[in-house]
């Protein structure tokens, strides 16, 4: 089994920056009224800014293959040369044809395509397929992503009028608006990596220790989910049980979230899980130099830490690096994200280790990857 090496990182981020004050100029007003959710929500998260490929005027500047293609244009490898595409997304274009097929469509050879289907962990999904595929032998390199493109789906147009109270949202942030809840927290963006079988002859390169992921569906209801409403029994009813005229009033095609459940789960499963990993891995959490969550809110950062030192595995702050209040949440691309602009910073030294996390809250999974700078 060959060592695996990520050689090059990239990252597309549509536009220019957009503000909190600007964001119901682009998706718009329910109702013809300022969102009530709007106001707690960012101040829960701490998002200041974040991209749009979603212009005022509601027409778009990039699908999410093309700011895929944009990203990997930066990696420095002709496409001729891409042996492996695995791109990741929760937002694709179309349900047919796959993802990866969209990105493929816009290079220029031929190569061995996969779709890893999913919410944020599919980045990382689409992250280990290459990984494997280059560590038996299978091919010499692998590009692979994680993007979105959420703002159209965030759209006024595609929600029903809110029905919670502001009250509740300000006793606990974790109670919001099913379907505006979502609005105020997500991004557009793509992230690429390229892996290969050689480090980098001049500069730096992160080794690939290895990559963990574990669903926990058969635990737990559906969190996240769209293209589908949430039936009273926590079932889901897909968009094809719908009638046409239906789809509109039940808000089927928009982005929702069962945020009580979300708060009762994501984080201490995060605890839970990298306990096993890091006694199956032998793995001291003190030796790590950087950790990067991928965080959907900064409302979470305190809890996982304090959850994380409360499971024995302790990762001081001064060890954080995020960018969620600059970019926002890019769902799968965001630990893309994250990585490209350490890796880029200047910060990186030889021998360190980067510990990355990523939750799904969609039927609640985990990832956690580990790599070593060499």
């Amino acid at each position: 089994m060959k060592d695996v090496y990520i050689t090059a990182l990239a990252k597309f981020l549509p536009n220019q920056p957009v503000t909190n004050d600007e964001m119901e100029s682009h998706l718009g007003m329910i109702g013809g009224k300022p969102s009530r959710a709007r106001r707690i929500v960012l101040r829960s998260n701490g998002i200041k800014t974040r991209y749009f490929s979603l212009k005022r005027d509601g027409s778009f500047s990039h699908s999410n293959a093309g700011m895929v293609v944009e990203a990997i244009n930066q990696l420095g490898i002709p496409s001729k040369d891409i042996e492996l595409l695995s791109c990741g997304t929760s937002a694709t274009d179309q349900t047919l044809p796959s993802h990866t097929a969209m990105v493929h469509g816009l290079l220029n050879s031929p190569m061995e395509i996969i779709s890893p289907s999913g919410a944020c962990c599919s980045g990382i999904h689409a992250m280990k397929f290459g990984f494997l595929s280059v560590k038996s032998g299978e091919c010499s390199n692998a590009v692979t992503s994680g993007s979105e493109f959420i703002s159209p789906m965030m759209m006024a147009r595609n929600f029903e009028s809110e029905s919670s109270s502001e009250s509740e949202l300000e006793s606990n942030p974790f109670i919001g608006f099913e379907k505006d809840f979502l609005r105020w927290m997500l991004s557009d963006g793509a992230g690429a990596a390229l892996m290969q079988d050689k480090p980098n002859e001049n500069g730096l390169s992160l080794k690939i220790e290895w990559i963990e992921s574990r669903s926990y569906a058969n635990e737990y209801e559906t969190c996240m989910y769209s293209a589908a409403d949430k039936n009273d029994d926590g079932s889901i009813k897909s968009w094809k049980e719908f009638e046409p005229t239906q789809w509109l009033d039940h808000s089927v095609f928009a982005m929702k979230q069962d945020v009580k459940l979300l708060g009762s789960t994501i984080v201490p499963l995060g605890g839970k899980y990298l306990t096993e990993i890091a006694e199956r891995r032998k793995l001291d959490v003190s030796s790590v130099d950087y950790f990067l969550p991928h965080l959907s809110s900064n409302f979470f950062r305190k809890q996982v830490y304090e959850q994380l030192a409360s499971d024995g595995m302790e990762i001081t702050e001064d060890k954080w690096y995020t960018n969620l209040v600059e970019v926002g949440n890019v769902g799968s691309a965001s630990i893309y994200i994250m990585l490209e602009e350490l890796f880029n910073s200047g910060k990186l030294k030889k021998g360190q280790k980067l510990l990355l996390m990523v939750p799904e809250s969609a039927r609640f999974s985990y990832a956690y990857v580990l790599l070593t700078v060499c």
